[in-house]
């Protein structure tokens, strides 16, 4: 084999697997079809769960001097925000951090890591037996052949690898399309921008000096994604909506994007896998694509490590698609109702219940407990995957909480900075000053934490010891306080999780 794992695409996707798989010892090649790294963003926004995998890694610091923050974000552009500061995370705001961004600073983590970044490289074929995969991708010099025991497709909604390994795709094509423009110029004046807010343009600051502007025109948005948008259409559009084109010129890019809704029948099939956009594409309502496909990666991507160095227990890698899959769907469903909100006000025999509609359901956004459901979901923070028993303990498969600690070897830390190396980290809240790790003999796959000092939490009450996984989600965890009950649910959630002792 040339490599352990291929992955096809570098977007954030791929690039966040590829670091993990390299993070965990995997050898990994990513092939590119783009020549040169992403310059152009569709993507503006890293969700708190998104900042909270990036924390879990160390890499928050690189991120966060970048970008702006705000402590909410919209639902349907509903005029009540959602408040994701009321959320239980040290993280509770949205990043303003534009894709080309965030892939940088993952395609230079990656390099950091042994990755091989391939730009210039299409994927064409792929085939697959039972010892591994055959990629075939056009490159620079001619058609290459690559081999690895898996390959990850991350190539988007047009993905070649979910084509090549037979996934179906499912879902209903576009019915509506939208516009956006960065602009270089446009009027310096702030009551124009506040009225074309007011009419739902949505108007962001990008970075050197440009604006972006986006926009759903009545008139036009039934123009397939697939037509170029032009200057004079777009401030045409503008005076359609807002009764002014805003003075925008100089345009840097202009798109149309689409509402076609898919997502794939399985997210594996053999030794092929899927991640982000190739498994799932939407309506980009709330900005939730580009989080959506940085969680799935960080879900597989120690599961995959696992896998290829052979300690997987058996049914780990197929759980990627038991989690993800319905995050998918659940991401898919909640965007068309976003759509649906905003294409009923710009139907004219629907306008009136459309508006009415969005008023009471902008009410109901008042209420601090839908308000937090709703959060919750946007932002990924209420993500809890299903348990694998059902005598399981209730925290198993939700988040463990960023709690402070101190460790009886290594003193103060956060649950989070115990992560940074991938690993499963076994917390030991009953340990007695003094007193040893309770887990051996898994080698480099678990950290195991005697804990003599921690914040306290209330979901964590009672609870004596728990076994994080390297994606930050509790694999286990007991309230027993009898030594020997504690010891052997430990062993057996140790050998479901991490495998037995190597």
């Amino acid at each position: 084999m040339n490599v352990d794992v291929i992955v096809a695409g570098a977007g954030p996707t791929g690039l966040m697997l590829a670091c993990e798989l390299a993070l965990a010892g995997v050898r990994t090649r990513i092939l590119e079809r783009r020549t040169a790294p992403q310059r152009d963003s569709r993507a503006l926004t890293l969700h708190p769960r998104s900042l909270e995998l990036m924390d879990q890694r160390g890499l928050l610091d690189r991120f966060l001097p970048l970008g702006r923050t705000v402590p909410g974000w919209h639902f349907a552009q509903l005029p009540t925000r959602l408040d994701f500061s009321a959320l239980d995370s040290r993280h509770g705001y949205t990043l303003f951090l534009a894709q080309a961004r965030t892939e940088a600073l993952l395609a230079e983590r990656a390099r950091e890591l042994g990755v091989e970044i391939r730009y210039g490289h299409e994927v064409v074929a792929l085939s697959q037996d039972g010892d591994g995969v055959e990629v075939r991708a056009q490159g620079p010099g001619g058609v290459e052949v690559h081999s690895a025991r898996f390959a990850v497709g991350c190539d988007g909604g047009r993905s070649r690898v979910r084509e090549a390994a037979g996934i179906g795709f499912p879902g209903v094509d576009e019915t509506l399309t939208g516009m956006l423009g960065d602009f270089a110029e446009l009027d310096d004046d702030p009551a124009g921008l506040a009225a074309a807010r007011a009419h739902g343009v949505l108007v962001a600051p990008l970075e050197n000096g440009l604006t972006r502007l986006v926009c759903l025109d009545p008139e036009r948005m039934r123009t397939p994604a697939r037509e170029p948008v032009t200057l004079e259409e777009f401030r045409a559009s503008l005076v359609r909506i807002c009764g002014s084109d805003c003075g925008v010129a100089d345009p840097r890019w202009l798109s149309r994007f689409g509402n076609a809704t898919r997502l794939a029948d399985g997210y594996r099939s053999g030794r092929v896998l899927l991640a982000g956009d190739a498994a799932h594409i939407h309506f980009p309502a709330a900005g939730q694509g580009l989080n959506t496909g940085l969680q799935d990666a960080v879900n597989l991507g120690w599961k995959l490590a696992a896998a290829v160095h052979g300690w997987a227990p058996p049914g780990l890698l197929d759980s990627y698609h038991d989690e993800r899959h319905p995050v998918g769907r659940a991401v898919t469903e909640n965007t068309e109702v976003q759509t649906l909100l905003a294409e009923l006000t710009l139907v004219p025999q629907y306008q009136r219940p459309g508006a009415a509609l969005r008023t009471l359901l902008d009410e109901l956004l008042s209420i601090e407990e839908v308000n937090r459901r709703l959060a919750a979901r946007v932002s990924a923070l209420g993500t809890a995957y299903p348990p694998t028993d059902p005598g399981d303990d209730p925290l198993v498969g939700r988040r463990m909480p960023d709690i402070g600690l101190t460790a009886a070897a290594s003193g103060a830390a956060r649950v989070y900075e115990l992560l940074h190396e991938g690993r499963f980290v076994h917390l030991d809240l009953a340990a007695d000053p003094g007193s040893g790790p309770p887990v051996t003999g898994r080698g480099s796959r678990v950290t195991a934490v005697a804990v003599t000092e921690r914040d306290g939490h209330p979901e964590l009450e009672g609870v004596t010891e728990i076994l994080v996984r390297p994606d930050g989600h509790i694999a286990w965890a007991t309230r027993a306080t009898d030594a020997t009950a504690r010891r052997d649910e430990r062993h057996k959630a140790l050998d479901a999780w991490a495998g037995t002792h190597s």
